[in-house]
């Protein structure tokens, strides 16, 4: 999984994890929680959970402390650096107890199905978080195959819908250039990221159609960054976003990489001077086996 787009710098991540944490749903949280204390054999066993694309374990470092122990955590990654960030990160973290994590790293390539297949084994529950819009539908189908074999269920979060925009006091912008950009971004996001013709804002729905596919109980949140105007998330996660969304579009456009260029500078400008705010789209995923008790 080395394609363009396929990597994610320590940098970006930390500075998108506030907003995560703030965006996603607590009540999916707290109904994967129910499912575990309600699935397990013996209380004192570790439960054994998995992140896909752990990145530098922003997912376990949320869910740790809500969700019961003792637990035992699988990261996965196919970056070798970022898995070291992501064990120092999670070895400070606890269960909903108190407990310290165990924790075991595994690098490989998401793309080897088989091999992504085996870290699902011996797992209670299968998590994931901001990757989906990478993959492929036959890669989700793959896993949701794999998930469905073993009875598991899956807690994905913050997914992209595709959606997103600038608003200021009275509500969102309506843009035609914004209307532009955001095509452009969209196209880009398909391109091929190692994963097979990438979904983009389609994830959401191409997960919850392949778990349905095998009988799963498929529960959805909404779980928006709202980055208000004037805020620190504004001038710093929304200077960010503005410049990848408009280095996107000059990948996919570079004719008009001058019209892009005005764009991102007028909306940087008014994120700066407080003028407006970001809104994006996400959505969270509660996946639970059929026969299971939710």
């Amino acid at each position: 999984m080395n394609a363009p787009g396929s990597r994610f710098a320590n940098d970006w991540l930390a500075l998108r994890e506030a907003a995560d944490h703030a965006a996603r749903s607590a009540a999916l949280t707290e109904r994967a929680s129910d499912w575990l204390v309600g699935a397990r054999v013996s209380a004192s066993a570790p439960l054994t959970l998995v992140d896909l694309g752990c990145g530098r374990a922003s997912n376990p470092g949320y869910l740790s402390s809500r969700l019961p122990g003792p637990q035992r955590w699988r990261l996965v990654d196919h970056d070798p650096e970022l898995l070291e960030v992501a064990r120092q990160r999670l070895a400070g973290g606890e269960d909903a107890a108190g407990r310290r994590p165990d924790i075991e790293c595994r690098c490989i390539d998401l793309a080897d199905a088989a091999a992504l297949a085996d870290q699902l084994d011996g797992v209670e529950l299968v998590c994931a978080s901001a990757l989906f819009d990478l993959c492929s539908t036959p890669w989700i189908e793959s896993l949701a195959a794999a998930c469905a074999s073993r009875g598991l269920p899956a807690l994905f979060t913050l997914s992209v819908d595709g959606d997103w925009q600038f608003s200021d006091a009275s509500g969102p912008r309506q843009d035609a250039e914004d209307d532009w950009v955001r095509r452009l971004f969209s196209d880009h996001q398909r391109r091929d990221k190692g994963l097979g013709a990438a979904l983009g804002g389609e994830a959401p729905a191409a997960l919850a159609s392949a778990f349905e596919a095998h009988g799963y109980r498929v529960e959805r949140a909404a779980s928006p960054w709202q980055l208000a105007p004037g805020s620190e998330a504004a001038l710093t996660l929304g200077q960010a976003l503005v410049a990848g969304w408009a280095a996107a579009a000059v990948e996919q456009c570079p004719d008009q990489a001058a019209r892009t260029e005005a764009w991102q500078l007028a909306r940087q400008r008014d994120l700066a001077n407080g003028r407006c705010g970001v809104w994006v789209g996400h959505v969270d995923l509660l996946l639970t086996p059929p026969g299971s008790d939710t």
